[in-house]
């Protein structure tokens, strides 16, 4: 009965806070009111949905598709419970047909719900927040929804967009212009001053022109100069996002074109650290560089994400132990963005940048959380590079709510190495022969390798 007038009501104040969009907690508020409507929008949404599918669920209710365990137990102790079930008792040094269902399980279940892969892809929302890209299975539900969808796009692209587009040109312009213009005075404190002065106005100008609302939390573990700021990466965005509250020396591959002048204006006031492609492939001359860096502790702290590609900000993936070899003090940092109002996922293999600030710029808003880590070193003698890295993952995925995932994030673009196929091999082939196979094939490896 009150539906409509809740659902009017809420429109106009979502409306009016959005024109009127002052920095004085207003956003905070628009913020929080819009994710109390998408929450009203997905009930009605949910209930629309059962009244007319009603008849289908008796039906539905009686199928069951794969009901798989993850707890992660090993191969071990999984392919025991399956031979549990067998009449015939079967010791470790034997063969098992039946152990062949383990691989159709694992097999069934990477189909169904590939825990790797849709880190890939954006996140499909609980709630809808009236943008169609981050709702697959749109489809009509009301009259009324879909007025208020559509007041949503003209805001969107006809308000919100010019602006922001207008902000964003303004704020790189003015860092190719402002960066240039400190390169020709000396090295002196001078410089250092009035390039971090630049730096963080055109990001911040242009973090407007996303419409970011940022939320820095432990702001006293901030990374400090001759450190390394390792960080889980979402989208090019990050680099907006952390420079908004501090500057930081960038590492990346050099570019050309409009890319390639805004690097070289901005390495003439900040010692960022840029490579060619050729330099990339040499792992020690990129690693004796960024140690040179470190080693002047009044140069700025490196920004680096170790996974090396966007993930969905559902997960942090392995961390490259490259960034762990260089030395001196890790400084973690976990960003977790709000997908109800804009999915600031970048898939680089659907989308190039161009049509990706498009999306970010009529997207609603892009809401983050920063959290600044305790500083973190490399415990010598106990730990190597790669032990380390995945103490500083699990350090920034515990903080940021993400799940904590082993695989290479690499994967993306490139097929599963065959190492992973053949360490299942040796895992499965250990466990039948037993310990008396091993034993049997060592004097054969041994005798192979003299020859």
């Amino acid at each position: 009965m009150f539906a409509p007038f809740v659902y009017n009501s809420l429109s106009v104040n979502i409306i009016i806070k959005l024109v009127l969009l002052y920095n004085h907690g207003t956003r905070e508020v628009f913020y929080s009111s819009w994710a109390k409507y998408s929450a009203a929008v997905y009930e009605e949404k949910e209930w629309e949905l059962s009244a007319q599918c009603s008849q289908w669920y008796l039906v539905l209710t009686g199928l069951v598709l794969i009901g798989y365990d993850t707890t992660g137990g090993s191969m071990e102790q999984e392919m025991g419970e399956l031979r549990r079930y067998r009449t015939q008792s079967i010791s470790r040094g034997e063969f098992a047909l039946s152990d062949s269902f383990y691989f159709y399980i694992k097999g069934l279940e990477s189909i169904v719900d590939d825990q790797v892969t849709q880190r890939f892809s954006s996140e499909e929302l609980v709630s809808w927040n009236l943008l169609t890209r981050t709702n697959h299975n749109f489809h009509y539900i009301s009259l009324r929804l879909t007025i208020i969808w559509g007041l949503g796009v003209i805001i969107r692209y006809c308000v919100l967009f010019p602006l922001r587009i207008t902000l964003a040109i303004i704020g790189l312009t003015w860092l190719v212009i402002g960066t240039t213009l400190v390169g020709f005075l000396p090295n002196k404190r001078l410089k250092n001053w009035l390039s971090e002065l630049v730096h963080l106005m055109c990001y911040r100008i242009c973090a407007r022109g996303l419409s970011a609302t940022i939320q820095y939390h432990n702001k006293e573990n901030k990374p400090q100069n001759g450190g390394i700021c390792v960080a889980n990466h979402t989208s090019p965005i990050d680099i907006v996002i952390l420079a908004n509250d501090g500057c930081y020396a960038m590492v990346g591959q050099s570019h050309g074109g409009l890319m390639g002048v805004i690097q070289r204006s901005m390495v003439r006031s900040c010692p960022h650290v840029w490579f060619e492609r050729s330099e990339m492939r040499d792992r020690n001359a990129v690693t004796s560089r960024l140690r040179a860096h470190v080693a002047a502790k009044t140069n700025l702290p490196i920004l680096i994400f170790p996974e090396g590609t966007c993930i969905n900000n559902t997960s942090v993936m392995m961390f490259k132990k490259g960034s762990f070899e260089i030395g001196g003090t890790i400084y973690p940092v976990a960003i977790k963005y709000d997908p109800r109002f804009g999915d600031a996922f970048w898939n680089s293999a659907k989308y190039n940048m161009v049509n990706y600030l498009l999306r970010m710029m009529t997207s609603w808003a892009i809401v983050v959380n920063v959290w600044y880590l305790p500083p973190m070193t490399r415990r010598v003698g106990w730990e190597d590079a790669a032990q380390f890295a995945n103490r500083v993952k699990s350090a920034i995925a515990h903080q940021g709510g993400l799940l904590d995932m082993a695989w290479d994030g690499s994967l993306k673009r490139a097929k599963v190495k065959e190492e992973f196929k053949e360490r299942q091999q040796k895992m499965y082939s250990s466990m039948v022969m037993g310990k008396k196979g091993r034993n049997s094939q060592e004097p054969h490896t041994e005798g192979t390798r003299r020859q």
